[in-house]
C-alpha cells in the first residue's frame, strides 16, 4: 500500500528578484511523520516553510499538501498550522489572552478551542496569565506551539521550534511533537541543533543554494556518510590501541590518552570497521565503557555534503 503523504512537492522554484531560493526542489513528507529541513544561512528552508504555510506561493512546480493542489492565493491551507522566523505574539496581552485572541481571529470561541488544554500540553499552565512581553525566547516559542495546537492541524510547520528552550522545556516539547506524530500529524521542523533533529526525525532533507542535497531517513544518511571519529573510553586503553592498529579500517586519530595512561582515543571507521573492532575488543577482555561520535552523523554528513555542492558550484562557475 502506498504511503498516504501530507506534502508533496515537485519541481518547485522560488526567486525574489535575481535571487534563486528554491530551484526545483522536491519534497515528500508522510502522514505521522517528523520530517526536518538542514541547511546553512540561505539555503532556502524558511522560503520552503513558507510556502507549506501558504505565506508565499511558487514560481513554478507543483505542491500538494493533505491531498489538495496549492493554488496562487497566500493562504493557509486548511489542516496547516505553524510558524516561521519566531511566533507572532501581543506582548501586552497574558498567554492565555493571546490564544483567545487567535481563536477569535480564526473565527473560534474562546470557551470551546481547548486554550487551557493547549496551554498544559506546552507546559504554560503556571504562565498562563502573565504578560507574554516578560517571557523568554523558549516560553515564548511554546506558546507559539500551543497556539498552533488550537487548530487541531494534520501537518505542524515549524521554525527552530527548540530555540531558547532549556532542557526540561525541550523534552516537553519533544513529547509533544512526538506524540502528534504518533496520532498520525506530519510534522515538518527546521533546526540548526543536529541533536534536535536526530532524537526527532525519521527523515531529513538536507538544503544548500537553494537544492536538495539529499533526502531520505536518517539511517540511509549514516550508511552513505563516509568514515567517522570516535571517541573510546575502554578499561585498557593501552591495549585498546593494539587492537585498534590490528583491526582493518580503523585509523588512530588521537591516542594521547592512551599515551599519558588515561583511558581514552579517538578513532576514525566506517561502521563495519567499527563493529569488528568492539568485537576484538570484547574477545580480548577489554570492556568498552563509552564508544561515542566526535561529530554526530548528520553534522558530519550535513557539513560534507554542503561543502561537495559548493566545491561543485565553484568549479561550474569557473568553467
Amino acid at each position: 500500500m502506498d504511503t498516504l503523504l501530507s506534502v508533496r512537492a515537485r519541481g518547485i522554484t522560488k526567486c525574489f528578484g535575481d535571487v534563486v531560493a528554491l530551484d526545483g526542489i522536491d519534497l515528500d513528507v508522510a502522514q505521522g511523520q517528523i520530517h526536518g529541513l538542514v541547511g546553512p544561512n540561505g539555503a532556502g528552508k524558511t522560503t520552503l516553510l513558507g510556502l507549506l504555510l501558504g505565506l508565499a506561493v511558487a514560481d513554478s512546480g507543483s505542491l500538494e499538501i493533505l491531498g489538495t493542489p496549492v493554488g496562487r492565493a497566500l493562504a493557509a491551507p486548511d489542516g496547516v498550522a505553524g510558524f516561521v522566523d519566531g511566533p507572532g505574539l501581543y506582548p501586552s496581552l497574558t498567554a492565555r489572552q493571546n490564544l483567545a485572541a487567535l481563536a477569535a481571529l480564526r473565527g473560534g470561541d474562546a470557551r470551546t478551542v481547548g486554550i487551557d488544554d493547549a496551554l498544559a500540553r506546552v507546559g504554560l499552565t503556571d504562565v498562563a496569565d502573565d504578560r507574554a512581553r516578560g517571557f523568554s525566547l523558549g516560553m515564548r516559542q511554546r506558546l507559539g506551539l500551543a497556539a498552533a495546537l488550537l487548530t487541531k492541524p494534520r501537518l505542524l510547520v515549524l521554525d527552530e521550534p527548540s530555540n531558547g528552550l532549556d532542557p526540561a522545556g525541550k523534552r516537553h516539547v519533544h513529547g509533544v511533537l512526538g506524540r502528534l506524530a504518533a496520532n498520525g500529524t506530519a510534522v515538518v521542523l527546521s533546526s540548526h541543533r543536529m541533536d534536535d533533529l536526530e532524537a526527532l526525525c525519521s527523515e531529513v532533507t538536507i538544503l544548500t543554494t537553494g537544492r536538495v542535497v539529499f533526502s531520505g531517513p536518517l539511517s540511509k544518511l549514516a550508511a552513505e556518510n563516509r568514515e567517522l571519529d570516535y571517541r573510546l573510553v575502554t578499561s585498557d586503553s593501552r591495549a585498546a590501541c593494539r587492537e585498534a592498529a590490528d583491526t582493518a579500517g580503523i585509523h588512530l586519530v588521537d591516542d594521547a590518552g592512551a599515551r599519558r595512561d588515561g583511558d581514552r582515543l579517538v578513532v576514525r571507521a566506517l561502521v563495519p570497521a567499527l563493529d569488528a573492532l568492539v568485537a576484538r575488543l570484547v574477545h580480548a577482555g577489554i570492556a568498552v565503557r563509552e564508544l561515542t561520535p566526535v561529530v554526530s552523523p548528520l553534522e558530519a554528513a550535513f557539513l560534507a555534503l554542503t561543502d561537495q555542492h559548493e566545491q561543485h558550484e565553484q568549479q561550474e562557475a569557473g568553467r
